[in-house]
């Protein structure tokens, strides 16, 4: 444990930090990426980025809802993000009288400002390495139960200490490099959070799922929100009365625009990478997991889309449930086929092989490292088939029939009626209950049901269903669950509910094995990071990213994706008119962004050629979790947002590609146009501190 602990404290101090690759935990890039990122270019201190004394970039940075990152860019707590981070908020505030996803939304002063119900921010506040203490007294030889037994306890126990010091605020302690290494972060949320501009989906989701994780781009993939506070400051529930959040820190805006080889960094917050993963892993990957992610979620997409076709109200209650849907579900085709076409599982095996030598000669093997490939391994091996039905069951079942959710959060009922028809629903039921019974021998046993009641036939059981439950509308639910005589035993006695505890009595079933495959494979992933990092001591490690506050730095950069072609490092206004397509939904161009285009009236967000600049690239190193994340140039001031990753390089997640990968951004002079010549919304650039 002492020389592990040795360890981690000698990867906090590493210099040689790549400038590309790494998402970079901010209490150590003094002492890992101050030096590397000044050779750059970068004119900022480490201690201008982050500091643990005073206000620093670290508090314009806000994970914004429950997957991305936004930026304070006033000191009225205005919040620059991506359209699709207010994707969800924005559909919930549309109707078919007031279509915002259609038609965009800019209000004109802040009493037009729209509260964006269940959306919140939340600021973090202290960061700390603890390490020591939810490590410090777990035996080197304790069992893998043990060891998280103890952790789970030492967590909760540091929790209730950071707890008693910080009212009011969140603890959390995510583990890092496989849990070898411990931060605890103090988050502060806000819950009064406004809509303030949009622009329409013509221009914030320009492209499409046809241009999703593509380059060259032509998305204006931003949205504007606010913060609220009550009168002292501090978080609290919406209220009138609120005001506008009086911000510590936010950035400036440099409208200079960027050239090829220019200093950028990133702030966000990075969900998942797999960087660590084995080749064993890779193998269920591409031989179980995409794939039925894949399938299951194209046969559900192709169904809604031709209902979100055919009728607006529709469209409008969709399409913020097809988005996320087909988001994944891309990034599962390039990832499959990036790992494929990048030889990452043979870059994968020749590690493992190296790892092994290294293992056996200078291990024991009661420090477990010669035995870290081989856990892994068993762990694919041994769950194999209950870990492909637990994904069918929630992919088809949990993530698609909608019918489920009210059964088990009644609270939210009112709103999840508004956004879900019942017609639709039932089409997709149908397809679901095919294509689980056509691809797995492991059945829920609803399926005996149906065999006994229906004849096997899946598509009466699902009219019969939706004929009799109450959860297929408002009205119904309301008057026979709500104000039922005992509302527990209505929910219970309806159908819809035989249906959900089918399915998680054999979710029941499959955990033992999932369960006793995943202390297995936990234990190797740990002892396995454990080693690499004791086999290149000198090597600058980052961990994996996992939903905390990172930083990621590199430079404006072309790419070639193949033989005898280039790509730019920026696109303008030019190519959306290039694409425009008026009986393709996803390359309308609005008639007032033509009008602007047709008499190039850009003001000052023209580039030195006179063009309109809309998207560039950065050989930055980012994820899902980063989108709505401040690009910043070498002085801190905000010259984009991160929204995408591109097409060639979508195994990064799993293998950074230096060569190929590449992180996609929205010109801020094109976000700055759009307020303010498109949305003629300008009072909003009166509280921005901009630079030129």
């Amino acid at each position: 444990m002492k020389r592990l602990l040795a360890l981690i404290a000698m990867v906090a101090i590493t210099t040689s930090a790549m400038a590309d690759e790494g998402m970079w935990l901010l209490p150590y890039i003094k002492k890992m990426n101050e030096k590397d990122m000044k050779a750059h270019g970068c004119k900022l201190s480490a201690e201008d980025i982050y500091s643990a004394e005073k206000s620093s970039l670290k508090d314009a940075i806000v994970i914004f809802g429950g997957g991305c990152t936004g930026e304070i860019v006033s000191p009225n707590g205005l919040i620059f993000t991506n359209h699709h981070c207010g994707y969800d908020a924005i559909q919930k505030l549309s109707s078919v009288e007031h279509d915002y996803l259609k038609d965009g939304f800019w209000a004109q002063n802040n009493t037009e400002e729209l509260p964006a119900e269940g959306l919140a921010v939340r600021f973090v506040r202290h960061i700390w390495d603890v390490t020591a203490d939810i490590k410090g007294n777990i035996p080197a030889n304790a069992s893998e139960q043990e060891f998280s037994e103890m952790v789970t306890a030492n967590k909760e126990a540091k929790i209730a200490e950071l707890e008693a010091k910080y009212p009011g605020h969140d603890i959390i302690i995510p583990g890092f490099f496989g849990n070898n290494q411990f931060f605890a972060f103090a988050l502060e949320t806000y819950t009064d959070i406004r809509l303030v501009g949009t622009p329409p989906s013509s221009i914030g989701k320009f492209g499409g799922d046809t241009d999703n994780w593509m380059w060259p781009r032509h998305t204006g993939d931003f949205s504007v929100f606010r913060v609220y506070s009550g009168k002292d400051n501090r978080p609290a529930d919406y209220s009138a009365d609120n005001v506008p959040y009086k911000a510590e820190k936010w950035l400036e805006i440099s409208l200079d625009g960027i050239e090829e080889g220019d200093f950028g960094m990133i702030m966000g917050f990075p969900g998942s990478t797999e960087r660590y993963m084995t080749s064993y892993e890779i193998d269920y990957m591409l031989e179980v997991d995409n794939p039925q992610r894949i399938y299951i979620r194209g046969e559900r997409q192709a169904i809604l889309r031709e209902w979100m076709d055919a009728d607006q109200a529709i469209r409008i209650q969709y399409d913020a449930k097809y988005a996320r849907s087909a988001n994944y579900w891309k990034n599962s085709i390039g990832m499959s086929r990036g790992i494929e076409n990048l030889n990452v599982k043979a870059k994968k095996e020749a590690q493992e092989r190296a790892f092994q030598a290294w293992a056996e000669r200078n291990t024991l093997p009661e420090e477990g490292y010669m035995s870290a490939l081989q856990l892994i391994r068993e762990s694919q091996s041994e769950a194999y088939a209950e870990n492909a039905a637990m994904q069918y069951l929630s992919e088809a079942f949990l993530q698609s029939v909608e019918l489920l959710d009210p059964i088990f959060d009644s609270e939210a009922a009112e709103q999840f009626y508004k956004d879900y028809n019942a017609d639709v629903d039932r089409a997709v039921a149908k397809r679901m209950f095919q294509i689980y019974r056509e691809n797995n021998t492991i059945l829920p046993s609803i399926y005996a049901k149906i065999d006994a009641d229906f004849e096997g036939n899946s598509d009466a059981y699902v009219d019969w269903l939706y004929d009799n439950s109450a959860y297929t509308s408002y009205e119904k639910f309301h008057s026979n669950i709500t104000l039922a005589k005992d509302p527990e035993d209505s929910r219970r006695a309806d159908p819809a509910f035989e249906l959900a505890a089918s399915i998680f009595q054999l979710y029941r079933e499959l955990m033992p094995a999932v369960n006793a495959a995943g202390e297995k494979y936990a234990e190797g992933h740990r002892k396995y990071i454990a080693g690499l990092m004791l086999m290149q001591p000198d090597k600058a490690w980052a961990s994996d990213a996992n939903f905390t506050l990172r930083l990621t730095y590199g430079n404006v950069l072309p790419y070639s994706p193949r033989d005898g072609v280039v790509y730019q490092h920026y696109t303008t206004l030019e190519g959306v008119m290039a694409k425009e397509d008026p009986t393709n939904h996803e390359f309308v161009v609005p008639e007032r962004l033509k009008e602007l285009y047709r008499t190039k009236d850009y003001g000052r967000y023209a580039d030195k050629s006179g063009n309109l600049p809309v998207a560039f690239l950065l050989n930055c190193d980012i994820t899902g979790g980063n989108s709505g994340s401040p690009v910043m140039n070498k002085k801190g001031q905000l010259i984009g947002l991160a929204f995408d990753g591109n097409w060639e390089a979508m195994s990064g997640d799993v293998a950074f590609e230096p060569e190929l990968q590449r992180t996609i951004a929205v010109d801020i002079r094109y976000v700055l146009f759009v307020i303010e010549k498109y949305g003629q919304a300008g009072w909003l650039l009166n509280e921005l501190t901009i630079k030129k």
